[in-house]
């Protein structure tokens, strides 16, 4: 199988990362893709970062041995806590990362607050603080660690009473606020978009997968391992947690099935 055949690795926390992955098959049909959720370990959020780095490292391995000619990591703890690492380890492929949406949301414009929702660990993370400090100048920018949101979403919670209550008290203080935009640090979660929009009417709501896979469009690209076949590339959804459910979660997200 030539190079260009490979598939690309997707790897998140868990089911997170369907969201880049949707995009991605969106946007280049023709290629193969291997998504990887490492859902025992999840959330990766409030671990250390060299616990996050380890996991990390530990799924590429796996991956590698699947011979990806790609890899996304579709998470942005993983990216602000690995990125770096990955990129010197592994040098003969294309490693593509993924970080908060703010530079869309600052070209908006828009009149308030741009309130960035993400696990604590991204928001705590130098590699944050740096794309923060690029635009706090200019904008008032709110950060909202939102601990839980990802078990709930693991779970298969992504619409109902249970999720508009979790939202609606993270939300609460700034009900009377000017919102320009939410920004979703975590890819997590525009699985719950709708509901986010529900309470937030009218507000722009920004993730960062069109980025990232635009990213990886102009790598493979660059690279010349964009897949030439004409027929429509394979999805292959593995994870650490061995259970249906979280497979038939994964498709489900990915609306495969």
């Amino acid at each position: 199988m030539i190079v260009k055949d490979n598939p690309i690795g997707v790897i998140d926390s868990g089911v997170g990362g369907i969201s880049v992955l949707r995009e991605a098959v969106k946007n280049l049909p023709h290629e193969n893709f291997i998504y990887y959720g490492d859902s025992k370990n999840a959330p990766y959020g409030i671990k250390s970062v060299e616990e996050v780095r380890s996991l990390t490292c530990s799924v590429v391995e796996k991956l590698l041995k699947m011979n990806i000619k790609a890899l996304v990591v579709a998470c942005n703890t993983a990216t602000s806590a690995a990125i770096d690492e990955l990129r010197e380890r592994y040098k003969n492929i294309p490693i593509i990362g993924i970080e908060p949406a703010l530079k869309p949301a600052v070209e908006l414009k828009r009149k308030g607050k741009i309130i960035i929702m993400a696990t604590p660990m991204t928001l705590s993370e130098s590699k944050f603080r740096k794309l923060m400090e690029k635009y706090e100048e200019t904008s008032e920018i709110v950060k909202l660690p939102c601990p839980g949101l990802v078990e709930l979403i693991e779970d298969g919670i992504v619409e109902g009473p249970k999720m508009q209550e979790y939202l609606r008290g993270k939300f609460r203080e700034y009900e009377k606020d000017d919102i320009a935009a939410f920004v979703l640090g975590c890819t997590h979660y525009p699985f719950v978009r709708k509901e986010i929009g529900k309470i937030a009417h009218d507000v722009p709501i920004i993730d960062g997968s069109e980025g990232t896979v635009m990213q990886l469009k102009r790598k493979l690209k660059k690279y010349d391992i964009l897949n030439d076949n004409s027929k429509g590339g394979e999805v292959q959804i593995l994870n650490s947690l061995i259970s249906d459910k979280i497979i038939d979660l994964s498709y489900k997200l990915l609306k495969l099935k």
